[in-house]
């Protein structure tokens, strides 16, 4: 695959196709920096509207991640082009809203009607301290669902970090001479 080749969704729409009632959650949440969406991403993403009957996605701003560190290849605004795209292709018609993320902390923990966070094994580390917040606002603690890590071909996490340095692509492969 290509550099510039889009990721296949991870599932087709019809794998998720939960009738509205049998969705545990009316809101849930879920984050990210979604930089060079992959099948990890998508993994997180298929757990969040399997779950939820409306999903808030907050996506990491441009300033916030260079404060963590990270240097995504793709600036916010096409972080969050590919993120609609890819809703729009795997989860037609499904409700959702995108919120830009200035901190690790977005719309789950500034609002009472989110129930639940959809989060990887990496980031659940921070959601008791959510919970210590939404208390502290008389919100309930939100429910927790952690998705472990979608693992490239070699065994290891797929990662934006591996995909941009030319260590795997999109879907896990391992690219030549990694």
């Amino acid at each position: 695959m290509n550099a510039k080749a889009k990721p296949r969704p991870l599932h087709n729409s019809s794998d998720y196709r939960v009738a509205e009632e049998e969705r545990r959650f009316r809101t849930v949440a879920t984050g990210g920096t979604f930089d060079r969406l992959h099948r990890g991403h998508e993994a997180l993403l298929s757990k969040s509207f399997e779950v939820g009957q409306k999903v808030v996605i907050g996506v990491t701003s441009d300033a916030f991640a260079l404060k963590e560190g990270k240097r995504p290849e793709q600036r916010y605004d096409e972080r969050v082009r590919a993120l609609r795209a890819y809703i729009r292709r795997a989860f037609p018609s499904r409700p959702y809203e995108i919120s830009k993320l200035d901190d690790y902390f977005g719309p789950g923990i500034a609002s009472a009607e989110v129930e639940a966070i959809v989060v990887s094994s990496e980031t659940a580390k921070r959601v008791e301290l959510a919970n210590r917040l939404r208390a502290e606002k008389g919100f309930p603690p939100l429910n927790v669902i952690t998705v472990g890590f979608v693992l490239a071909d070699d065994g290891k996490p797929i990662s934006s970090t591996r995909i941009r340095s030319g260590e795997i692509d999109q879907v896990g492969r391992v690219l030549k001479g990694s």
